[in-house]
């Protein structure tokens, strides 16, 4: 069982293998990545007094009675495939190849990849799908969960109230959802380009059991959201979490320049070990 300090190096550690592969492949998406790690690590790494947040086993992707993830802002898939490497899913020398041709780690995660539930990319798409996946369960009577993650501008997309109406009208309480509220998109402020807020209000009018984490990079707060959703009845929860894009990398954060592209050479000198000096060492 990992501590909020492991959890924390464990993330920092990702994100350096997330800014390696994104350099190496001289493309990808590495603010949104680096913002949405925390989230991502929290479900797939901590546990609760029940035990772990999510069931799945690298060794049997696509066991029946694992629960999925579904990363419906999939810019983000780096973050995602470096966690997937770490656990076992496939091996991390995949990392090197990222968005090169005929490689399994494309820019967006895809269907083939072990420990991907669904091919992603177009906003509000992974949302609906992972509505239909937990409506899907619950009709069936099985107790896997859905996890899914938006981006806050895939708010802007009409899909996502679509499916924030039916999931709250059929009681959908086998779905979490968490928004990476971190304020920027592709072109600036999201405030400024398509205003989503209010975040929470909106969901809560849907019907939905809505959290909102101040701080999306503190691991007391996050686990204490998620214990909360997994117990709410007739219900699906939206985790709104507040996050910083470019976590982690100081000259990159909240900058939406750093939304698609790598670091340079002179930054990853600079970025990598500012990350590992941020490692909580063992007393």
């Amino acid at each position: 069982m990992y501590n909020v300090d492991q959890l924390h190096n464990k993330a920092t550690e990702l994100r350096i293998k997330c800014l390696e592969a994104i350099h190496k492949a001289k493309s990808g998406h590495t603010g949104g990545s680096l913002s949405v790690m925390d989230i991502l690590v929290a479900l797939y790494y901590a546990e609760l007094p029940g035990g772990p947040i999510m069931k799945y086993d690298p060794q049997k992707p696509g066991w029946e009675d694992q629960d999925y993830l579904i990363l419906s802002k999939g810019h983000a898939a780096p973050a995602l495939y470096t966690i997937l490497a770490d656990l076992g899913f496939f091996d991390a020398s995949e990392l090197g190849f990222l968005r090169q041709v005929n490689s399994m780690l494309q820019g967006h995660p895809v269907l083939k990849i072990p420990g991907v539930t669904m091919t992603t990319g177009s906003l509000g798409q992974g949302f609906a799908a992972a509505h239909g996946l937990a409506l899907s369960l619950k009709m069936d009577k099985k107790p896997n969960r859905v996890f899914a993650i938006l981006g806050d501008g895939e708010l802007q997309e009409g899909i996502v109230w679509e499916t924030a109406m039916s999931a709250a009208h059929y009681h959908s309480d086998n779905l979490t959802v968490f928004v990476d509220n971190n304020e920027l998109q592709i072109d600036g402020f999201t405030r400024s380009i398509m205003n989503v807020e209010p975040i929470v209000e909106k969901f809560e009018s849907f019907g939905w059991n809505v959290i909102k984490v101040r701080n999306g990079h503190d691991y007391d707060a996050l686990l204490e959201a998620i214990e909360k959703a997994l117990i709410t009845i007739r219900r699906p929860t939206c985790i709104v979490c507040n996050t910083i894009k470019g976590k982690g990398v100081t000259f990159a954060e909240k900058k939406a320049g750093y939304h698609g592209v790598p670091l340079s050479d002179q930054e990853m000198k600079e970025a990598i070990p500012a990350l590992r000096n941020t490692l909580i060492k063992k007393d």
